[in-house]
């Protein structure tokens, strides 16, 4: 085992002579610690290094320093957070996802933030440049909604209701908001068009637990193409640009700069 010194607070690996210190808000601290009880020191050289791989950053709340990730100076950890990092880690354009996370963060409701992550990370949603992202909603053949027929829905239209207007309750399936989801929920109504929507992270305010979670209610969304077809082949952790089965075909002008998957 290591030589290492371990506390509620921090754990200090002494390597080569040298004290190495990562403190318990460390998003790597308790991968460090199974590190270290099983001797892996080349793993713990890797987590122990993960401050001089990612720069220091910050816009708006968010900022990155020493390799962990704060909002308004208080530590998080989150899917979010993981993508940021890895990100960095590789040399991709993380911006966006900062972008998203600033927004994500600033939305009231605290349970639609916490349900809106494992909603885009096993639904494959697109984040866009300004770190907003994308769903899908399928809509009539006239392009208005399929409960009312009120609003239009076609390329360009955005729509907005005053928040506390939209259903809250993720228990109820079908109530008050507008409505956006997987491809596979908004293809799935059988006639008429499936619209790409484009949705703000503050502006989410429940993930219905009906359709397996394949839906969201939100208080406001723009409409910005027509989703005709969708590649069979999964998602990656990758860029508009060289790759472009990342957003359905024949839909390369929507920036696009990340997805959420697992």
């Amino acid at each position: 085992m290591l030589k290492h010194i371990l506390t509620d607070r921090s754990l200090t690996v002494i390597n080569k002579g040298r004290a190495h210190v990562m403190t318990s808000d460390h998003p790597s601290f308790n991968d460090a610690i199974d590190a270290v009880k099983i001797g892996d020191e080349e793993k713990v050289n890797r987590l122990f290094d993960i401050g001089a791989a990612i720069e220091d950053y910050s816009e708006e709340n968010v900022e990155v320093k020493d390799g962990i990730v704060r909002y308004k100076g208080k530590p998080i950890h989150n899917v979010v957070v993981d993508k940021i990092l890895g990100f960095m880690r590789e040399g991709a354009p993380f911006e966006p996802m900062i972008r998203f996370l600033n927004k994500l963060m600033e939305n009231p409701s605290r349970r639609a933030t916490k349900e809106l992550y494992s909603f885009l990370e096993h639904k494959n949603m697109p984040i866009t440049p300004e770190g907003n992202f994308l769903a899908y909603k399928g809509v009539r053949e006239d392009y208005t909604d399929h409960y009312g027929g009120t609003f239009d829905n076609s390329v360009g239209q955005s729509h907005e209701m005053p928040r506390n207007n939209v259903c809250d309750d993720k228990d109820v399936g079908c109530s008050e908001g507008f409505h956006a989801g997987s491809y596979d929920y908004a293809s799935s109504f059988g006639s008429g068009h499936t619209m790409l929507v484009e949705v703000d992270p503050r502006d989410v305010v429940s993930i219905p637990s009906d359709c397996r979670y394949q839906k969201l209610r939100t208080c406001k969304y723009s409409v910005v193409a027509i989703a005709t077809k969708v590649e069979d082949k999964e998602y990656t952790d990758a860029y508009v640009g060289d790759e472009q089965d990342l957003i359905p075909v024949g839909l390369a002008d929507v920036p696009v700069a990340a997805v959420m998957n697992n």
